[in-house]
């Protein structure tokens, strides 16, 4: 009987299994905390919403379960920007290629990767850092576009053009809009240099070329009989209230030209330093095996932390799981990933012994979607479950394409081993639903907490919000459930966090830019209108494998 059904029946067996198994719902009607304090609020996403009255993802009450059983161990991916693999909540976490001899210069497990000790770094350089920059996967659509579509006679169009087409379109209008803007707050921070300047050449030879402060300018505004004095004065000490410096001033200025220059320019070439053809699949042999990177992005460890930091030593934060090994994985610099770098990425997961992949990253627009499609798919046929964040747009991702994903919009799923995440909050009321957080009943598969986190930067903590900080939360559990459960396959393990999440009968605001919010069912915001559980999950896994070794 071939694969496909096979797993389709097992599936069908599966949901009336978990739909058999007891979890929890939340409603109106019980108990809910809409101020944390200052200890709740720095674990909240591990709360439980029974236990504490927080909409947590009940790792405590998961670990609580879990003791005394046993555990094998599990690869997770992380494929993202450079990560700070000697953190010290992170390092005892990080995957090391056994098969590889360090620093030999010979690639001697064969995977096409020299001394890959710790994982690749796809936008690694030839001098063994990591590129600044990327275009946006806009500029690149465009780009890649520009010669077919900007003259194109619509009649000659096939369906399947037609909507490259429309992307196009979308593309450019994009790319126009956001050049007017970057070009707008350049000429902004133009006229603030020149009128500060101005001024702080009147102002200084009050001073002699020394600095001075507020308190001094206000005194000098007092004495002073001079109106145009007076009126630079005025200005100065705005500028100065409101953290206006020349060098900040000019920081804000070299940052705008480097947007416009590097993550906009149309005939930059991106990859001139990996030295890579980013349109051709079949080329490799590129990047490098430093996945520390420049020291200069703290989205990989972010990420991570949440996922995996040491859990309980008093360092850092506690991610949700810390017995598994993280395997890095670079793709991010200052912009858009390639097409071409995460269909690469992926299979180097699954070559090298992940069985979950995180990607907390998502791009508007795709130029080479199939590889990244194929990968995907080669990922369904080795078992690894894939786990992704749905974007910061609160836009309906059923109709807004959002990249990567497991269906292209012409057409239902392909594969069951994918999973998309949305973000909420700790506020179990019309709030619920964290107002950035994408969301769509076809494309979005299920909701973690993904506001007021606290993360893991290279040298300290800080509070962030996004989808990027769901997704881990979610691979998490997928690796508990895994690694106590191991008999159970990628597709089944998404079936059962898609099942085993917690229900909120409530009304929530659907996630805009808008003032006026439109009240809908929490529900209608996901395919399974669920948040992820991890105690719930952990039941039903229990109760799906033991059911499962018993048929074989």
């Amino acid at each position: 009987m071939p694969f496909r059904i096979l797993l389709i029946m097992f599936l069908a067996i599966s949901c009336r299994t978990l739909k058999n198994t007891k979890t929890f719902s939340y409603h109106k009607n019980e108990q809910k905390k809409s101020v944390l304090s200052k200890e709740e609020l720095a674990n909240w996403q591990h709360k439980d919403i029974i236990d504490d009255s927080i909409p947590g993802i009940s790792t405590e009450k998961a670990y609580h379960f879990l003791k005394g059983k046993k555990s094998s161990p599990i690869i997770v991916a992380v494929i993202d920007s450079e990560i700070d693999i000697d953190h010290e909540d992170l390092k005892n976490q990080i995957w090391t290629n056994k098969d590889e001899i360090p620093d030999n210069n010979i690639d001697d497990d064969n995977n096409g990767y020299i001394d890959d000790i710790h994982g690749w770094n796809y936008v690694g350089t030839k001098k063994g850092d990591s590129l600044p920059y990327t275009s946006f996967s806009y500029v690149r659509f465009i780009k890649n576009y520009n010669s077919k579509f900007k003259d194109v006679i619509l009649d000659n169009l096939s369906v399947k053009e037609l909507s490259l087409y429309k992307e196009y379109l979308k593309a450019v209008k994009t790319y126009d809009n956001i050049v007017a803007q970057k070009n707008k707050e350049l000429n902004f921070y133009n006229r603030i240099d020149s009128t500060y300047t101005a001024n702080d050449k009147i102002i200084s030879k009050y001073f002699l070329g020394e600095k001075y402060n507020v308190k001094q300018l206000d005194s000098l505004s007092e004495i002073t009989l001079d109106d145009d004095l007076k009126k630079s004065l005025k200005k100065m000490i705005s500028y100065l209230e409101n953290g206006a410096t020349k060098k900040r001033i000019t920081e804000e200025k070299e940052s705008i030209i480097n947007y416009i220059e590097k993550l906009l320019n149309k005939e930059r070439e991106d990859k001139v330093f990996t030295k890579d053809d980013s349109n051709d699949i079949t080329d490799s042999s590129y990047g490098n095996n430093n996945i520390q990177g420049t020291y200069s992005i703290n989205h990989g460890t972010k990420v991570t932390g949440v996922l995996a930091a040491s859990r309980n030593n008093k360092i850092g934060i506690n991610g949700v799981n810390d017995e598994i090994q993280i395997m890095p994985i670079g793709i991010i610099a200052y912009g858009d990933p390639f097409d071409k770098d995460i269909a690469l990425a992926i299979r180097y997961a699954v070559d090298n012994g992940a069985k979950i992949i995180n990607m907390s990253f998502s791009n508007d627009y795709s130029s080479h979607r199939e590889w990244v499609f194929d990968a995907i798919k080669y990922a369904a046929e080795k078992d690894v479950l894939i786990i992704t964040s749905s974007g910061n747009e609160n836009v309906n991702i059923d109709t807004e394409f959002n990249y990567p994903n497991d269906s292209n919009h012409l057409t239902d799923e392909f594969v069951s081993n994918f999973i998309k995440v949305g973000a909420t909050t700790y506020h179990v009321d019309k709030t619920l639903v964290s107002d950035i957080s994408n969301y769509g009943t076809k494309q979005m598969d299920i909701f973690a907490p993904g506001e007021d986190l606290l993360v893991l930067r290279r040298h300290d903590i800080e509070s962030a919000n996004g989808t990027s900080y769901s997704a881990p939360l979610v691979s998490g559990i997928a690796a508990l459930i895994r690694s106590y459960y191991p008999n159970l396959t990628a597709a089944e393990v998404k079936q059962i966090i898609m099942e085993s999440g917690v229900s909120f009968d409530i009304m929530v605001n659907k996630p805009s830019t808008s003032k006026e919010k439109e009240l809908v069912p929490f529900s209608s915001l996901s395919k399974s209108g669920k948040i992820v559980n991890a105690y719930n999950a952990l039941l039903m896994a229990e109760e799906v494998s033991k059911k499962k070794k018993k048929r074989n």
